[in-house]
């Protein structure tokens, strides 16, 4: 468990966690591979969130998975865009969270994925939060701890 001094600290930088989901780029799971690829073309991100209806979060999608289906064995076949949907290759085994402020919960997951897609309790996605502004708020909390709490040491206590 996190100590609540630590925790409380990290959260100083809250406001700026959630990246909302009308700033984040993404596709509907409808679209053709060929819009798909043009969009992570233009955003030049690795990954982007795939939507359904009502703005359902359905997966990700990343440029190897639409590139994988182009590939031929002695050429690319950039035909085969038109012919497939998002929904054809998108990542669908993803971790979402619902609350972006749980701090244990979100640092546990973004060791492993650099930003967490943020969904409300009926599925609709509502952002993501990245480890970049997890990583400023450690950042704060690492440069400013001695500033708010006299850090001693336990061992030094017994002395």
């Amino acid at each position: 468990m996190i100590d609540t001094a630590i925790s409380s600290m990290l959260l100083e930088n809250k406001e700026h966690f959630l990246i909302p989901a009308s700033k984040v780029a993404s596709v509907q799971e409808d679209n053709s591979l060929t819009h798909a690829f043009l969009v992570l073309t233009k955003v030049r991100y690795s990954k982007i969130p795939v939507l359904g209806e009502d703005d359902q979060f359905k997966g990700l999608l990343s440029m190897p998975m639409i590139t994988e289906t182009m590939l031929g064995m002695d050429k690319l076949n950039v035909d085969k865009l038109d012919d497939l949907c998002v929904a054809d290759v998108m990542q669908q085994d993803v971790v979402t969270v619902q609350n972006p402020y749980d701090v244990e919960e979100v640092m546990h997951l973004l060791v492993d994925d650099p930003f967490l897609p943020v969904v409300d309790d009926r599925g609709e996605f509502t952002g993501i939060v990245t480890r970049k502004e997890w990583m400023k708020s450690l950042n704060f909390l690492v440069h400013n701890l001695d500033k708010e709490y006299e850090l001693v040491a336990k061992h030094a206590l017994n002395h």
